[in-house]
């Protein structure tokens, strides 16, 4: 089965004071030994980079160098790959705010929703209850027993 990461398992894997981080670290560790292709979308990455080395929400954000040398250390593996937006981006965000009302907050997650709608991956690990609205994803949260 291969599977999309969010921002938030990428944090938790990150820091250290989070409760989720050993999970996230060894949900991480796991896929990155596995086989099955794993996807990153760039919103994702992006996500990762800002959140991660901004000193107003942690309070000991990252170097950029060191989320950075996270990032470029995943996407080293073979089976781990970016996914961004394609020809068919816009035809599928439009799909997907058919059936969600897509405004604020849900605006990053409906993109990253498009992003894997057009390139056929169906499931997505996160923790974020948000993703279960669109229909096209399958969610999987790797921090608890349930997905």
């Amino acid at each position: 089965m291969s599977l999309a990461v969010d921002t938030n398992i990428l944090l938790y894997a990150s820091d250290i004071e989070s409760p989720f981080h050993r999970s996230a670290l060894a949900f991480l560790e796991e896929k990155a030994a596995g086989r099955e292709l794993l996807y990153l979308p760039w919103p994702v990455i992006m996500g990762y980079l800002r959140i991660a080395t901004h000193g107003v929400i942690f309070k000991s954000p990252m170097t950029p160098e060191a989320a950075h040398s996270n990032i470029a250390e995943l996407l080293s593996v073979p089976h781990i790959r970016p996914l961004g937006e394609g020809p068919e981006f816009w035809p599928c965000y439009e799909e997907i705010s058919r059936t969600v009302i897509v405004r604020g907050n849900l605006v990053p997650d409906a993109h990253i929703a498009a992003i894997l709608l057009e390139h056929g991956v169906r499931d997505i690990a996160t923790n974020d209850s948000d993703f279960r609205r669109f229909e096209s994803l399958r969610v999987h949260n790797p921090l608890t027993t349930v997905s």
